[in-house]
């Protein structure tokens, strides 16, 4: 038995960044382990050979390695926020996003890789999922995408609109999406996000233990 999960994480991974605001809101103390993701640790591609991030070992050796399992197992732990008060009905939208939205901003973000068209086409693209996003932030007075606070599907969405808007800061501040601004905002501001991403250095076997 583990004394503590161990968490492999590389800090700007959206995936990652969700996962890791999960853990800490939930209050499980795990073992932190930042990767260089040209450089993955053998023990992260043994408990998991596709070697992407992140990925949790338990204290009982179980392996989770894809990032809403993660949130959804820390949160089973403690939820002080009721942030699983939308699982059921945030999963079309999340999945949404992690198929259809992250292929549009790669594109967006890398469109040097997709000359097929413009950066300006990958953005218009990606502006139909903001503009969903804000009227749904509309709907709920700005406080959550699908309820009156913050849940389940705004941690696991904002790391992809961070993303996105950082693609170009000066447009998005300017465009029209004041509720998807705000919001945005307010995780980028908030304790736990900022508490979630201290650098660290890259993991060694002989490292002093960080813990998230």
């Amino acid at each position: 038995m583990l004394p503590n999960p161990i968490l492999y994480s590389f800090r700007r991974c959206p995936y990652a960044m969700r996962g890791r605001m999960a853990l800490k809101k939930s209050g499980v103390i795990c073992e932190l382990r930042e990767v260089l993701l040209n450089n993955k640790p053998n023990e992260m591609i043994l408990l998991s050979p596709k070697g992407t991030v992140p990925v949790i070992e338990l204290c009982d050796g179980k392996v989770l390695d894809e990032s809403l399992d993660i949130m959804r197992w820390a949160l089973s732990i403690r939820d002080p926020d009721n942030w699983l008060i939308d699982i059921d009905g945030s999963k079309k939208l999340i999945a949404e996003f992690d198929r259809n939205f992250k292929k549009i901003l790669d594109k967006y973000k890398y469109y040097v890789r997709f000359p097929e068209f413009p950066q300006i086409h990958y953005r218009n693209q990606g502006e139909k999922f903001l503009i969903m996003l804000e009227e749904r932030l509309i709907k709920n007075k700005g406080k959550g995408l699908c309820n009156n606070q913050t849940t389940f599907s705004d941690i696991a969405i904002f790391p992809f609109i961070r993303q996105f808007a950082f693609v170009d800061k000066a447009w998005f501040e300017e465009s029209s999406y004041t509720f998807l601004k705000n919001w945005l905002s307010k995780h980028l501001e908030s304790e736990l996000f900022l508490s979630t991403m201290k650098k660290t250095p890259p993991w060694k076997p002989k490292n002093k233990i960080v813990f998230l």
